[in-house]
């Protein structure tokens, strides 16, 4: 990589959702991360760390509408905050209507809080990165408060740099929910490292003899409908629905009771999702809703085939490189998954051109994208 993406200056990064099992927007902050840490920038990670405390505790510190953090302990490039931080600042949202102001002694450059939160970094350059606009568009897919989002969002309009979305589709659903000037909204797609390669499968798995859906288990996945157009596909290969209980995961799989060919699994380590994923005959991610859909991209970087929902998002980040379909339609899914069981030719196509789309998604072109931003935003007038 060439020049460093912000170096002197300074690229802190809301650690919250930073882990080694986490998936969907822990993915884009580990991402986010790395790239900017082997581009040479001074990188910090901001943890809230320390003993949790009772809620009660907490309502003091929250009352008090001054800038919290005046000091921070700074210890392996990490900024430690007070425990209860995000969760104070969700309180204080709640009690002000405002972002809760924080404030630091580090040299300011540019902070990312990589999903919309209540806190504002004064003297920094604030960016915050909106996966969707989910909550605000399609209320019904998500258990997240609709009012309560949108003022949330439009708290964080006032007082950000830059907004950034990880799709043109997500961008343009930001600037209709929100009002927020379209200059100030960005779509930087996310940056997609290869999952490990492996051939570790449940005994039961063999390699190209399942299909497979992995991510969270909840209605906005489209799973019910997935798992009808697989059974009247007539498909000799099973649907294995690999991931976490999400939000009214016990609904979806009632409907996978006594329904044969349907394996569940739980929740995967990288590894092992690396062995599904590049074993599987076919990636199946017909969603009703993705700001990016991160399991495409994942899916073409091993060589699988991918079907996914024809229209927003999904289908800009495909690239015409999945076999497309509409996601409400049952019977177009059932015909689609019947081909990629019968035809090997259609299997080899796609798996060609999903290689050839994901390079769009490299790491490098996401750190040019990043490197652009932050020139931008640290060369700008306060």
């Amino acid at each position: 990589m060439t020049s460093p993406i912000a170096a002197p200056h300074t690229v802190c990064i809301d650690g919250r959702m930073l882990s080694a099992s986490a998936t969907g927007v822990g993915r884009y902050a580990d991402t986010l991360l790395e790239t900017c840490r082997d581009a040479g920038a001074l990188t910090l990670v901001l943890n809230a760390t320390g003993a949790p405390r009772r809620r009660g505790w907490a309502w003091p510190g929250v009352l008090r509408r001054g800038p919290r953090l005046a000091r921070y302990e700074i210890a392996d490039r990490e900024l430690r905050a007070q425990a209860q931080l995000f969760r104070h600042a969700q309180m204080f949202f709640d009690l002000h209507r405002r972002l809760l102001p924080v404030t630091t002694d580090a040299p300011p450059g540019v902070m990312h809080w990589t999903y919309p939160v209540p806190l504002h970094m004064q003297g920094w350059r604030n960016v915050y990165t909106v996966h969707d606009a989910i909550p605000l568009n399609q209320p019904e897919l998500t258990p997240i408060r609709q009012r309560r989002h949108r003022r949330l969002k439009r708290a964080i309009v006032r007082k950000a740099d830059r907004l950034i979305t990880v799709s043109d589709t997500a961008r343009d659903d930001v600037i209709a929910t929100t009002d927020c000037a379209a200059s100030r909204v960005i779509s930087i797609p996310q940056g997609v490292t290869p999952l490990p390669v492996s051939s570790d499968l449940p005994a039961d798995l063999s390699p190209g003899g399942y299909f497979l859906f992995y991510g969270s288990i909840e209605p906005r996945k489209n799973l019910v409908r997935l798992m009808q157009a697989h059974t009247a596909s007539g498909a000799k290969r099973p649907l294995v629905l690999a991931g976490p209980d999400g939000w009214r995961a016990a609904e979806v799989m009632r409907h996978a009771a006594g329904r044969p060919g349907i394996v569940r699994l739980p929740y995967q380590t990288r590894e092992r999702l690396g062995a599904l994923v590049g074993n599987a005959r076919a990636v199946l991610f017909p969603s009703l809703a993705e700001g990016f859909g991160l399991p495409v991209i994942e899916a073409m970087l091993m060589g699988t085939p991918v079907l996914t929902s024809a229209g927003g998002a999904l289908q800009e980040t495909a690239g015409g490189a999945a076999l497309l379909v509409d996601p409400y339609d049952g019977a177009a899914m059932s015909e689609a998954i019947g081909r990629l069981d019968r035809e090997d030719k259609l299997v080899t196509e796609l798996a060609a051109a999903g290689l050839q789309r994901a390079d769009a998604f490299s790491i490098a072109r996401y750190a040019a994208r990043l490197r652009a931003l932050h020139t931008d935003l640290m060369s700008a007038r306060p």
